[in-house]
């Protein structure tokens, strides 16, 4: 594992795309700052200053392994509450991907784009973010969600490399056997720290919105509504919101 750091970059995720072809599988690309930061459906991730994390990993696991990198960001999403837990908050996952803190303020969001050339997958870049140092007047700017920072939570400000170093410690302990058992070695922690089943919920799926009943989460990761009309409805990707 090697990890480059960047006083400052458009996305780790941009930078670890463009130089994928000569980064070690592994490798973890670490901003100060990052200035066009970007989360699922192409919504920014807005830098709130010195000492909150931006970084990337790059991935290239063997093409045996496909059908499981979907799950990647799900993966990642318990790795950090795990990390987080040790912090003495209440992190839960709102699917698929997002971190909130107590299921109601968002601390963090992933984002896995695979790179594809000539019909072969070259890698995947899994990104994250995590407000760890924030002000109060900054994350109040932000008003299409409630957002908070971990040094909020816990009422003193927080050591980025060191939370850095125990999440890169904790996602590849387990990665490999990740990789053999897909969604089923994360399912349990997954659903255990949800704040979505077993609720009525709406969920915006490209320019759709599908309403119903969460109902659970099936051995791919997928979202399993029952609609008012007693349907079925599996959703692989989605927002709720």
């Amino acid at each position: 594992m090697k990890v480059i750091t960047l006083a400052q970059t458009e996305s780790t995720n941009t930078y670890a795309k463009i130089h994928i072809e000569n980064l070690e599988d592994g490798s973890v690309i670490h901003a100060l700052r990052q200035t066009s930061g970007r989360g699922r459906f192409c919504r920014k991730w807005i830098d709130l200053g010195d000492n909150n994390l931006f970084f990337s990993i790059v991935l290239k696991p063997e093409e045996k392994y496909i059908s499981v990198l979907p799950n990647l960001t799900q993966y990642a999403c318990v790795v950090l509450c795990r990390v987080l837990e040790n912090y003495d908050v209440n992190p839960k996952i709102k699917w698929p991907n997002d971190i909130m803190i107590d299921g109601e303020r968002k601390i963090s969001g992933i984002l896995s784009e695979s790179v594809i050339e000539g019909g072969k997958l070259k890698g995947v870049v899994l990104g994250i973010g995590v407000n760890l140092n924030v002000r109060i007047k900054d994350i109040k700017s932000i008003t299409e969600r409630i957002v908070t920072g971990l040094n909020i939570e816990i009422g003193k400000s927080v050591n980025m490399n060191a939370f850095l170093n125990d999440f890169l410690e904790e996602f590849f302990y387990s990665y490999n056997e990740f990789l053999e058992k897909g969604f089923s070695l994360i399912k349990d922690d997954y659903i255990k720290r949800n704040c979505f089943l077993e609720k009525d919920i709406k969920v915006q799926v490209l320019d759709n919105i599908r309403s119903g009943y969460a109902k659970e989460l099936d051995d791919n990761g997928e979202l399993v509504l029952r609609t008012n009309d007693n349907e079925k409805v599996v959703l692989t990707i989605g927002d709720i919101l």
